[in-house]
Formats: structure tokens, sequence, C-alpha cells
């Protein structure tokens, strides 16, 4: 299997930029669209996140090269040729910019993010009308991670302390934002440092940092082994300052860490939000709906339950209170599935 997926990968960078496939599906009947080597890319985040060992799940289960029998006669995979590739990088914010100038063929991001960016507001500095979404996948806790030994018990008493907000361009970076917005903490009143949760966790390991924001579907890996080694613990994420938050970032929803979620830590307040499959508005039609369809096929349906997060994809709440339009492809989809009304159209920004 191993062997197979690096096949894919290095297939992957020889084929056709999906957005390319336009002009050849113009061209070409359905079928002899679909019968060239498709070259997909999801683009993820770091590999200590929850975005890409999704992403690997997807392009695992959905991937459609030459002589895989399970592809054949059914539609567990996508379009005959397709070769999809998760591949890590900055997060949502970034992935957001790449996939609305066409740069990346599809990403992972978070909803609050994609609403800012479709409303162009911060972190964007512009409309980013080109996004569209393909699935809504699974809820994303806001993780405040502490140190153990540091006198924090919540988000007031980040002040003058070391905090982490995240890398720049991820999705964390841009929740982080907003929280501190919400609890009137302005960032100079805070010891900033920017970088990815990788980092974050080697500095509080060696005592370096006080604190760091991380934005992941639970349970995440590289906070449990922080809070079972003694290194971190967990504060909420409560109060009136919550309140605020969800008021002015619908996107950002109340939630709580169940007990147990991470060894030895009691259940926690926090806020959540959904992790989005998106596209660009180009991408064809034809392989939206086949991307759509491979992934809800019920022969997947084992293989996501058994992944980490993969039990959440859910075809009942794939197109929930999204905060930006459907794919036209993927519209299709749903239609024919019962889960849009006829005559519900793909929405144009």
């Amino acid at each position: 299997m191993i062997l197979r997926r690096a096949a894919w990968m290095l297939l992957a960078g020889l084929a056709l930029p999906v957005l390319g496939l336009a002009l050849v599906a113009a061209n070409l009947g359905p079928a002899e669209a679909f019968s060239q080597r498709i070259s997909f890319q999801i683009l993820t985040g770091s590999t200590g996140g929850t975005y890409f060992p999704l992403g690997q799940l997807i392009a695992g289960l959905i991937s459609h090269p030459p002589g895989v029998d399970r592809c054949e006669g059914t539609n567990v995979c996508g379009p005959s040729g397709l070769i999809i590739s998760a591949r890590t990088s900055a997060g949502a914010v970034a992935n957001v910019l790449a996939v609305n100038a066409g740069e990346a063929d599809s990403g992972l991001a978070q909803g609050d993010v994609v609403a800012a960016a479709v409303a162009g507001k911060a972190p964007f500095h512009a409309v980013q009308s080109d996004i569209r979404v393909i699935a809504d996948l699974f809820p994303e806790d806001v993780h405040l991670l502490v140190a153990r030994g540091a006198k924090i018990a919540g988000v007031a008493d980040l002040k003058g302390k070391r905090v982490s907000l995240g890398a720049d361009n991820s999705g964390t970076s841009a929740t982080a934002h907003v929280i501190l917005a919400a609890y009137g903490i302005p960032e100079w009143r805070l010891k900033v440092r920017r970088d990815g949760a990788d980092i974050d966790a080697q500095a509080m390991q060696r005592g370096q940092l006080d604190a760091f924001f991380f934005v992941g579907g639970r349970p995440v890996g590289l906070v449990g082994d922080l809070i079972a080694r003694g290194i971190a613990r967990l504060v909420p994420i409560d109060g009136k300052g919550r309140d605020r938050l969800v008021r002015s970032v619908p996107a950002l929803v109340p939630d709580v860490i169940p007990a147990g979620t991470y060894r030895g830590m009691p259940a926690v307040q926090t806020v959540s939000v959904r992790a989005l499959w998106i596209v660009n508005a180009k991408a064809p039609d034809g392989l939206v709906y086949g991307l759509a369809r491979a992934l809800f096929d019920p022969g997947n349906r084992a293989a996501l339950d058994d992944a980490m997060h993969g039990a959440w994809i859910r075809l009942d709440s794939a197109v929930r209170a999204l905060p930006a339009p459907l794919h036209a492809g993927a519209m299709r989809f749903y239609h024919d599935v019962g889960k849009l009304p006829m005559n519900n159209k793909a929405g144009k920004m």
C-alpha cells in the first residue's frame, strides 16, 4: 500500500494540473476527458496536525490509477485516471489563497477562514471570489495549551506571557486573532511568537513558551503527547469573551472537549469550527461530481470509520450551513442523492 501511494504521488507530479482539464473537457466527451491521467492535489497543513492525515486518507480512498481492482465497476473511486496527492502547507489561509488563485486544485480549510475569505475580511485583503465547497467534513476544536506550571487559567491570563498565535497564513493564526479581539487583549500585551504547532511543542518542552493556540479535530496527537508527558495542559475558552466571539464570528460555536479526550484532563470549554474541502470554481463539474460521489460512496464507509476523524465525514452533515457556495459539480451530486432541493442553484460570488 505504501509503495502504491508513493507511485501515485510520483505520477501526480507528471500529470496535467486539474484546472487545465477545463480546456480538455471542453473539446472531448466526458468519457474521453476523464480517460486521461488526472493529477489532483489536496493542500492540507503541517504533518503534526489533523489535515495532513485526513488528506492522505481521502487521496488513498478515491484515487483511481490504472489497475486498482477495487475501483472497477463501482463508485468508490473518482474518475478513471485520477491520482490525488495530499500536500503539506502553511495552513488554511494559505490553502484558500492558493485555491482561489488556481495555484492548487483543492485544499482543507476552517469554516471561519473561508467565511472571512469570501467576505474579503482580515486576514484577507480582498474577496476570494473563486472559492467553492465540495463538502463539510468534520469539526475542529480550538485548543489553548499552556505550560504545566504557568499561572494561566484562561484567555485573560495570557497578558504578558510568551504566546504563539500559530504560523503566518495558518487557520490557527486567523482564529487566535479573533479570540484575542473578543477578549479585549491587544497583541502588544503578549510576547508574541508566530510558529507552527511542531515548533511550539518543542519550545514548550524547552521552557521557552508559556502558551500556544492550535485548531484541530480531537484528539490531536501532538496535544495528547504534550499532556500525557506532563508538559502542557488545556485551559478553557469560555465566559463573556466566548459569548462575544461566537456573536462576531458565526462559524465558531461553543463546544466542549470531553473529559478523558486527553489523559487526565477534565472537560474543557472551548469553541469549534467545521473543516471544509474547498476547490476552485473553475474545476470541471464532472470531476468534482466524481470526487463527492466517491467520498460518500457506501463502499468507503468502513475505511472512513476506521480512520482518525474519518468517522465524522458524513453525507448528512456535508452541506450544513456552508460559509461559501457549493461547487456546481458537488451541488449536482447532492441533488442526486436528495440532500438538496432540485431548485437550489450553485452560488455565485
